[in-house]
């Protein structure tokens, strides 16, 4: 699986703390290795954010992504739930 990110992620990722983007980074790597784990909670979205998926940072913290195409996926967003 290919993993690319948006710049809103990356700009929104540089403005976290240091603990938050360790967390995220481990839950990253963990979503390339095994993109269902159930630590991830990886579900659909729905309402306006269809045909976006969310994992699981932290409890109130999750990124978003999209599938680009069958072998990609783009993380287009990250922050707390609304």
């Amino acid at each position: 699986m290919r993993i690319e990110f948006k710049q809103q992620f990356l700009k929104r990722y540089a403005k976290m703390p240091a603990s938050l983007r360790s967390r995220c980074d481990e839950r990253l790597e963990l979503f390339a290795k095994e993109p269902k784990h159930p630590l991830l909670r990886n579900h659909a979205l729905t309402g306006d954010r269809l045909g976006k998926w969310s994992i699981n940072i932290t409890g109130n913290w999750r990124a978003l992504y999209e599938f680009q195409d069958a072998e990609t996926v783009v993380f287009v967003e990250i922050g707390t739930h609304p």
